[in-house]
C-alpha cells in the first residue's frame, strides 16, 4: 500500500513537473523568433548582418589606418565600392517579383550608384600618385560613370514614349561621348618621329644662309602629305643668287625645273618653283611671296630656261610681273584682254563669256 501511494506521488510530481518545461521552452522559441524576425526574416537577418560588417569593418580599418592619408582614401573608397553594390544587390531583391519596368529602372539606378562608386573608388586609389596616372584613373573612372549613367537612362525611358526615350539616349550617348574624349585627352601625345627628309632640308637652309644672307631664307619646313617634301620660302631680294646657288652647288644640283605655279590667297600671291636633282634624286619646293596689289617677282628665266613659259602663263593668269624676263606678255589670253581671269577678285567685262 505505502509503496502504490509512493508511486502514485512520483507520477503526480512528473505531471506537475511538466508544464514548467513546456513553459522554458516556448519562452526559448520566443525569444529565438523576436530576435531572428521568424522564418521569413532569417535571410533578411543574416544580410542586414552583412551589411553592418561592411560598414563596420572599413570603420576600424579606417580609424587603424589614420595618420596615412593615401591608404585612409584608398580604404574609404573601398568601402563606400562595397555599400554600392550592397545597394545594388538590395535594390535587386527589392524588385523581385515586381515588375519588368519598376525592376529595370531599380537596377540600371543601383548599376549607376555602383559605378560612381567605382570612379570614387578609382579616384583613392590614384591619390597620392603621379599626377598622369592620376589622370588616366580618373578619366577611366568618368567614362564608367557616363556608360552606366546611358545605361540608367535607358532603363528610366522604358516604357515612356518614343521622343522622350530618343532624348535620354541621345543625352546619355553626348555624355558619354564627353567621358571618352577627355579620356582620350588624358592620354599623352607621343612625339612625331622627325621626317626622313628633315637633314636635307637643314642642310639647304644653312647653306643659302650662311653663303647668301642671313636673310635668304624666311620659313623653312617638311610638306608631310606630298612624300615629306622640303619647302623653303626664299626672300625675293635674295632669290636670283639663291637660284644660282641651288642650279650649280656641288651640294645641292637642282639642274632641273620641273614646274612653276602662281596661288592667289588673296593677302598675298605665291609662286611655287619645284626643283629637281638628277644627280642625287632630292626635290625641293621653293616658295616666292609678293603683294598682290602689285606683284612682281626677279624671273628665273636666266638660271633655268624652262621658266619662260610658266612665268609667262602666271603673268597672263594672275598677273604677276617677273622682272628680267626676256619675254614678259600674255600667253593663253589676247593682248587686249582686260584682268587676270584666275585671280579671286576677278569680274570679266562681258559675263556671258
Amino acid at each position: 500500500m505505502s509503496e502504490e501511494k509512493d508511486n502514485k506521488d512520483e507520477k503526480l510530481s512528473g505531471e506537475h513537473n511538466v508544464e514548467p518545461q513546456k513553459d522554458g521552452i516556448q519562452e526559448a522559441e520566443t525569444q529565438r523568433v523576436e530576435k531572428t524576425g521568424g522564418a521569413d526574416s532569417l535571410e533578411a537577418g543574416q544580410e542586414l548582418s552583412d551589411s553592418e560588417r561592411n560598414q563596420t569593418e572599413p570603420e576600424s580599418a579606417t580609424k587603424a589606418a589614420e595618420g596615412d592619408p593615401e591608404r585612409e582614401a584608398k580604404l574609404k573608397a573601398a568601402a563606400e565600392a562595397r555599400a554600392a553594390r550592397a545597394a545594388a544587390k538590395a535594390a535587386e531583391g527589392d524588385v523581385a517579383g515586381g515588375d519588368p519596368e519598376r525592376e529595370a529602372k531599380l537596377k540600371a539606378a543601383a548599376e549607376a550608384r555602383a559605378a560612381r562608386a567605382a570612379a570614387k573608388a578609382a579616384e583613392g586609389d590614384a591619390a597620392g600618385g603621379d599626377p598622369e596616372r592620376e589622370a588616366k584613373l580618373k578619366a577611366a573612372a568618368e567614362a564608367r560613370a557616363a556608360r552606366a549613367a546611358a545605361k540608367a537612362s535607358e532603363g528610366d525611358a522604358a516604357g515612356g514614349d518614343s521622343d522622350r526615350e530618343a532624348k535620354l539616349k541621345a543625352a546619355a550617348e553626348a555624355r558619354a561621348a564627353r567621358a571618352a574624349a577627355k579620356a582620350a585627352d588624358a592620354e599623352p601625345a607621343e612625339p612625331k618621329p622627325p621626317s626622313p627628309k628633315q637633314p636635307q632640308l637643314d642642310e639647304t637652309v644653312q647653306l643659302l644662309r650662311s653663303l647668301i644672307s642671313e636673310h635668304a631664307v624666311e620659313e623653312a619646313y617638311i610638306n608631310e602629305i606630298n612624300d615629306h617634301m622640303p619647302v623653303i620660302v626664299v626672300s625675293r631680294d635674295h632669290w636670283q643668287a639663291a637660284a644660282d646657288l641651288l642650279r650649280t652647288h656641288a651640294g645641292q644640283q637642282y639642274s632641273y625645273l620641273r614646274n612653276v605655279s602662281g596661288v592667289d590667297y588673296e593677302t598675298h600671291m605665291e609662286v611655287v618653283y619645284h626643283l629637281v636633282s638628277l644627280e642625287t634624286r632630292r626635290e625641293l619646293a621653293v616658295k616666292l611671296r609678293t603683294d598682290r596689289e602689285a606683284p612682281s617677282i626677279p624671273s628665273a628665266t636666266p638660271i633655268w630656261a624652262t621658266a619662260n613659259w610658266n612665268e609667262r602663263e602666271i603673268y597672263d593668269l594672275l598677273g604677276v610681273d617677273f622682272t628680267g624676263h626676256p619675254d614678259m606678255r600674255r600667253i593663253m589670253m589676247p593682248d587686249e584682254w582686260v584682268g587676270h581671269p584666275l585671280r579671286k577678285d576677278y569680274e570679266p567685262l562681258d559675263p556671258e563669256v
